[in-house]
């Protein structure tokens, strides 16, 4: 683990994710933003993994979670992969392509235990992170890279948690933040700073969710949690209820993105499988 957080990789990935979320302060999603033809083909990606889950419906089996038909859906996006990726990445940099597909199949979940967590959630974030090293994403696409293509992609992933009903992976119950996503709550608080009149303690009143979600990553993370769980919201979700008394949106941001480090990228059940390559390397950052 020390070698992981001395490691260029874990430096790119944490500046990457510090840039997002920089990018998106204050804003809304729907805020007008440039979008470039390699997001549009990013999305064009994510629409053809959600086309897949149509096509692959639920078997029938005994057990209630994990529904095996994931691990056919899975298997399309293992052989698929590279060819994908190769719509997004241009032929003078084909050559990246197979390293990059390994982070999007590392992204949507585990087939032999059908469960989804953070870390694969962190893979994709990996995955456009090494689309932006090799210069197919672009400094003026920050915006885009989140409020269209990960907004996309957790579309996609609450898609496939509810269909195949998978597990969350390495759930800490009710202490951790969400069963199976963390960055949406990072970047989402981030859009909420300096709101005019909502506060964190408004994300646990239903009526300013259902108003305001459509704006806010973070108020769609809680609808999507109330809709999948029953029950009082501080009982089935602990940390995000401690969270709603937390003054200031700021405070809330800074706070997540400590916890984030400690809870996810310092835990070794979650970095056990990520993958190092050229583009993300396990070697020492190499100071400039």
């Amino acid at each position: 683990m020390g070698k992981w957080k001395r490691s260029q990789a874990y430096a790119d990935y944490i500046g990457f994710i510090l840039t997002l979320n920089e990018g998106v302060k204050g804003k809304k999603l729907t805020f007008e933003y440039k979008v470039s033809e390699a997001i549009e083909k990013l999305v064009a990606l994510l629409n053809t993994l959600d086309r897949w889950i149509d096509e692959t419906p639920p078997v029938d089996q005994p057990s209630r979670f994990g529904n095996k038909a994931y691990r056919t859906w899975y298997g399309k996006l293992d052989e698929e992969a590279e060819n994908l990726v190769a719509t997004v990445v241009p032929t003078h940099l084909a050559a990246a392509v197979p390293e990059v597909a390994v982070y999007l199949k590392e992204s949507v979940g585990n087939s032999t235990r059908i469960d989804y967590g953070t870390g694969h959630e962190a893979a994709f974030a990996a995955f456009l992170c090494c689309l932006c090293k090799i210069g197919v994403l672009r400094v003026d696409d920050q915006i885009a890279i989140v409020f269209k293509v990960f907004n996309r992609y957790l579309e996609v992933m609450r898609k496939l948690q509810k269909t195949y009903r998978m597990e969350p992976a390495g759930s800490q119950g009710v202490w951790g933040l969400d069963d199976f996503q963390f960055l949406p709550f990072i970047w989402g608080s981030s859009q909420l700073i300096d709101h005019p009149y909502l506060e964190p303690r408004h994300f646990v009143d239903e009526k300013a969710v259902n108003e305001n979600h459509k704006d806010y990553m973070f108020l769609e993370c809680i609808l999507f949690i109330t809709e999948m769980k029953t029950g009082p919201f501080a009982e089935h979700s602990n940390q995000l209820w401690n969270i709603s008394a937390v003054p200031s949106w700021s405070k809330v941001n800074q706070g997540l993105i400590r916890m984030y480090k400690a809870e996810c990228l310092e835990k070794f059940p979650v970095i056990q499988h990520f993958k190092f390559g050229s583009l993300l390397p396990i070697h020492p950052v190499t100071s400039c």
